[in-house]
């Protein structure tokens, strides 16, 4: 009895420590790179970003720009949580930036984009997020390029916008709602949120990632909106947005004879880190295919 005793007092008191001091270890990390990181690291590039914001909804959506805006335009969208910075080696990749205008923006409630504000409706995050479309320059609409969390909320622009977007890369995107399970830690973290124990980060975070099973069921019927060439780039050993998420993606996109599969083997989820010449060669080839005026399967 004594040892089953000390079984259970060891796993409560786990449980305490992960309870009452994770949110605030959390309160301690950012997920956003400082100013003076940010300088530090373009401290040496003949190019620079600028960092643009615009007011809409009484919504501040902060972004940085970078390179020649009559080229063809490719806008990065982060994870949850995440900022801009997540793509700060793609803002200085010659390859890209001879290629294209780049943008990578801070979704609502991250970084500088009134960072904390709660916002979980796709539908809303897209109309947020839909005046970057418009900083496009080129004759052609932009491409979108979305990792984890960004894989739905550039799915609900290309829906949303068809007319404004012109290519999609999904990395480890996270779009099938039968994969998103109830996690028991999600209603301590909202109330941990509530009472300031939480970074704004992880707030924001747990709530759009408790809200994204029902955001993603309101998506189904519009998948045949999605036009435009598609790349669905998947890690096969990735825990945290399963494999089965790229195979819904494709059979959701039926209907678009432009889609392209690249799986990667024994590859986990953070793939802008650990294969970021996989996503580049994958943008290349958008705006090869965007160049050439490859038609959406949608236009006449």
């Amino acid at each position: 009895m004594k040892k089953y005793q000390k079984i259970i007092f060891r796993t409560v008191s786990v449980l305490l420590l992960v309870i009452f001091f994770l949110p605030l270890l959390t309160r301690c990390i950012s997920f956003s790179k400082s100013d003076k990181d940010v300088r530090k690291f373009f401290k040496e590039s003949p190019v620079k970003p600028a960092f643009k914001t615009y007011l809409i909804a009484d919504t501040q959506i902060h972004f940085a720009e970078i390179g020649n805006d009559t080229l063809p335009t490719v806008i990065f969208v982060h994870g949850s949580p995440g900022s801009w910075d997540n793509f700060i080696d793609f803002l200085k990749n010659d390859t890209l930036l001879k290629a294209a205008h780049l943008i990578a923006v801070d979704r609502p409630g991250f970084g500088k984009s009134d960072a904390g504000n709660i916002e979980t409706e796709l539908e809303q995050v897209a109309y947020l997020l839909s005046p970057v479309l418009k900083l496009n320059h080129h004759k052609k609409p932009p491409i979108l390029v979305g990792h984890s969390m960004g894989g739905p909320v550039i799915a609900r622009m290309a829906m949303d916008f068809p007319e404004q977007v012109g290519g999609l890369v999904f990395v480890a995107g996270s779009v099938d709602p039968a994969q998103e399970k109830k996690e028991w830690f999600r209603p301590p973290m909202k109330f941990f949120g509530s009472i300031g124990f939480l970074s704004d980060e992880i707030k924001v975070s747990n709530a759009e990632l408790m809200a994204l099973k029902i955001e993603l069921d309101k998506m189904l019927p519009l998948w045949k909106k999605i036009n435009c060439p598609v790349t669905i780039i998947q890690g096969d050993a990735d825990m945290l947005v399963p494999a089965a998420n790229a195979d819904f993606a494709k059979k959701m996109l039926v209907h678009n004879p432009a889609v392209k599969m690249v799986w990667l083997p024994k590859v986990n989820h953070f793939i802008p880190w650990s294969h970021p010449q996989v996503m580049r060669d994958a943008i290349v080839e958008q705006i090869r295919t965007l160049n050439s005026g490859a038609l959406n399967v949608g236009d006449k």
